[in-house]
C-alpha cells in the first residue's frame, strides 16, 4: 500500500500572510490525520516564509500516532532540528537561492562527498533518510544507495506537466525505470511534486511499487473546493 504523507506548508503561508495563529497549523495537522492521512509533511525553510521554527517543535510534539517527515536542505539550523526532534523520516533536497519551491534532484557528483557524512549522523538518530532525485537517472539512484540513504524520493513535476498535455509514457518509463533501480538496490522509494488526485490515479496504476507519496499544493488547493476531509478521501482513494 502506498502511503500519503500531507505537506501541510500551504497551510502555514496562508497563516503568515496576517501573522497571526489562524489557520492553525496543529489543529489542521490534526484533522489530516482523523481523515486518514499517514503522515505529515513539513519543510521549515531558511526564510521562514511557511514553515517557523517554532511550528518544527509544535508539529514534532502534537502529531505522535503518524509518521513525520521533515523536508530541507543542508544547513545547520534545519539538520539541527532533525537531530533533536528525531522525525520518522528526513528527506533532503537541494535548495537553489531564491527558488519558489523544489524543482530538482541531487547533483551527486558535486554532493556526495557532502551528503554521505551528513545521512551517517541522520541515521545514528535513527531517522529514515530519503533523497530528491529526477526520474530516469539510474546513475542517482546508484549513487544515493551507495552513500546510505534508505529512500529515494522521485521528483514528479515532469510527469505532472505531461499529464497535462495527455502523453505521460515517456516519463512513466523513467519513474519505473528508477523504481526498479531502487528495488534493486534496496532503497525504498518516495514520489513527489505536483501531483494531483487525478494524475495520482494514473502514476498508481503504471508505476507499481512506490511507498509513501508526498502531497501539499494540489491537495490544499483541493480543500478549498471541496473541504479537507473529502480532499484527503479524494487522495487516499486514488492510491486504491
Amino acid at each position: 500500500m502506498t502511503k500519503l504523507s500531507v505537506n501541510i506548508n500551504k497551510i502555514a503561508t496562508l497563516r503568515n500572510s496576517r501573522q497571526g495563529l489562524e489557520p492553525n497549523l496543529g489543529e489542521f495537522a490534526h484533522k489530516i490525520v482523523s481523515y486518514g492521512a499517514h503522515g505529515i509533511t513539513i519543510h521549515p525553510r531558511a526564510d521562514e516564509r511557511h514553515i517557523t521554527r517554532q511550528d518544527v517543535f509544535d508539529i514534532s510534539r502534537e502529531i505522535t500516532t503518524v509518521e513525520t517527515n521533515f523536508e530541507g536542505d543542508l544547513r545547520e539550523g534545519f539538520l539541527e532540528l532533525v537531530f533533536s526532534l528525531k522525525p520518522s523520516q528526513c528527506t533532503l533536497v537541494p535548495v537553489r537561492p531564491g527558488e519558489i519551491t523544489s524543482d530538482h534532484g541531487w547533483d551527486f557528483e558535486s554532493y556526495a562527498w557532502l551528503l554521505e557524512p551528513i545521512i551517517k549522523k541522520i541515521k545514528s538518530h535513527q531517522v529514515r533518510v530519503s533523497l530528491f532525485v529526477d526520474a530516469g537517472d539510474p546513475a542517482a539512484v546508484t549513487s544515493a544507495a551507495r552513500i546510505g540513504a534508505d529512500r529515494i524520493e522521485i521528483y514528479t513535476e515532469p510527469f505532472a506537466k505531461s499529464f497535462l498535455k495527455g502523453d505521460s509514457s515517456k516519463e512513466i518509463l523513467a519513474i519505473n525505470q528508477t523504481i526498479s533501480k531502487a528495488k534493486d538496490l534496496g532503497l525504498g522509494v518516495n514520489a513527489g511534486h505536483d501531483l494531483t488526485h487525478l494524475n495520482l490515479r494514473l502514476l498508481q496504476k503504471e508505476c507499481p511499487g512506490i511507498d509513501e507519496v508526498s502531497i501539499g499544493h494540489h491537495l490544499i488547493t483541493r480543500a478549498l473546493d471541496v473541504g479537507m476531509e473529502q480532499s484527503v478521501s479524494d487522495y487516499l482513494a486514488a492510491l486504491g
